[in-house]
């Protein structure tokens, strides 16, 4: 059984989405403020994370922070009543698997879970993606995707897991197109308004990673999708 943890400070709010979720067969840890939530991931393992944002103690997206230190993986989405921009961009720079916005009824976030937990679900590659390197070599650059690392004149940087998958279908398709809506359904599994503009922040994240070496650019091509330029090699 799937292990939640909700964390949610309006007590019968939070308790409507534990019954709704349980009902539906997920095992649901629900805590009131956030570092009682901090206290139930450091202590139980799960498989998923539903965060509110503005709660008592610690704020949603400094949990976030947390959690994501003690596991850079497990999925998080974000609960708020507040639409503005800003929030929805510090959600994505955390990396925000899913964000929903109050009101909504039970029936969304269950199939938000539903759509973030086949995301994470590991499948079988395809004989195409098995050849898939994991290891790429790129102007002053290394890259390791199954250590989520790159590596710049012996400092090493680590990627989140999204930065890492990104960065490595780029680069299978460096000096090429990458087309938008198949990097969002190979990643996000749906080309959904909130999964582009998640997907937008994780380029800018790799831009700025690759500024030491100006050779290597991410270049938007317009209405159609990215294309990573990279030097050729000689």
């Amino acid at each position: 059984m799937t292990r939640i943890l909700l964390v949610e400070d309006e007590a019968n709010f939070g308790a409507v989405l534990r019954d709704y979720l349980q009902m539906h067969d997920y095992d649901v840890t629900l805590q009131e403020d956030g570092l009682a939530g901090l206290a139930a991931f450091r202590t139980q393992h799960f498989q998923l994370c539903i965060l509110d944002v503005m709660m008592p103690k610690m704020d949603g997206f400094s949990l976030a922070k947390e959690i994501r230190q003690i596991n850079s993986d497990i999925p998080i989405i974000f609960l708020t009543a507040r639409s503005m921009k800003e929030d929805l961009y510090q959600g994505f720079e955390i990396g925000a698997d899913d964000y929903i916005t109050k009101p909504f009824d039970s029936e969304e976030l269950l199939y938000r879970v539903k759509a973030v937990l086949k995301r994470g679900d590991p499948h079988p590659k395809s004989p195409q993606e098995q050849e898939i390197p994991d290891h790429f070599s790129f102007g002053e650059f290394e890259f390791n995707h199954r250590l989520h690392q790159i590596e710049h004149k012996g400092e090493k940087i680590k990627l989140s897991p999204k930065e890492a998958d990104l960065l490595q279908l780029l680069l299978t398709h460096s000096n090429d197109l990458l087309p938008r809506d198949k990097a969002l359904q190979k990643l996000w599994g749906d080309d959904n308004y909130f999964n582009a503009r998640s997907m937008d922040v994780f380029i800018s994240k790799l831009r700025k990673r690759f500024r030491p070496d100006a050779r290597i650019k991410i270049e938007n091509v317009h209405g159609r999708g990215f294309r990573m330029v990279v030097p050729e090699e000689s």
